[in-house]
């Protein structure tokens, strides 16, 4: 009886799993707004009411890409922030670049619905960016130069650190999109030089915010 259930689980989370993929794969192309329920059903191969066992509607479902696009990040995050000096900012870029090349249709979904029409969706992503600013100033908290910070302007800080991550996001898809663009003769993967760009460019952007903390009790009465 148990196996049975446990294959049942298993097609039940296939069929889930299908439902996510096939959204994802129409967002591409449109924003979840206007994404149609039976859109999603007739790619995955499957009947209208057979949506309902898995999600209570399309939000529901954007709800779950979002968790699938940034929860799994949380233990990585936490593991780049907690390392010191230098090498942190090095890891930061390095794991925002490698996921970005693993995962560009994520990061896509992301980057048009975190201000996109539908509430739930805008809601689970400010969510998860919280939960990211919390675990940064976490560790943030541990570093030497953390000494007479408060807790607010920690908070601060390790928000300007999300908001940069998202902005070097960005920069990384948008090496993929011209690399892929209709003008060019064939779809490519971006140069090195394109790649090695964005790399300093973020990497000074991080560097930036991490001199300005250096001297920020400096204006302090």
């Amino acid at each position: 009886m148990s196996h049975t259930l446990g294959i049942r689980q298993a097609q039940k989370q296939k069929t889930r799993q299908a439902f996510l993929d096939a959204a994802l794969a129409l967002l591409e192309e449109q924003s979840l707004s206007s994404l149609g329920l039976r859109e999603v059903t007739r790619a995955v191969g499957v009947a209208p009411t057979a949506f309902y066992r898995h999600f209570r509607s399309t939000a529901d479902l954007g709800v779950a890409l979002v968790d699938e696009a940034l929860g799994s990040l949380h233990p990585m995050v936490r593991t780049t922030v907690a390392t010191a000096g230098a090498e942190r900012i090095t890891r930061a870029v390095q794991l925002i670049a490698d996921h970005v090349a693993a995962h560009p249709a994520h990061v896509r979904f992301i980057a048009r619905e975190r201000h996109g029409g539908v509430q739930p969706v805008r809601e689970a992503i400010r969510a998860q960016l919280a939960r990211f600013a919390e675990e940064i100033k976490t560790e943030l908290a541990k570093d030497p130069e953390a000494e007479g910070w408060n807790d607010d302007d920690l908070l601060m800080l390790a928000h300007l650190y999300v908001d940069q991550m998202l902005i070097t996001a960005s920069l990384f898809l948008e090496t993929l999109e011209s690399a892929e663009s209709p003008g060019s003769p064939e779809p490519s993967e971006p140069s090195e030089a394109q790649r090695q760009r964005v790399v300093q460019v973020a990497t000074r952007q991080l560097r930036l915010i991490s001199l300005g903390r250096q001297h920020w009790l400096d204006q302090e009465p």
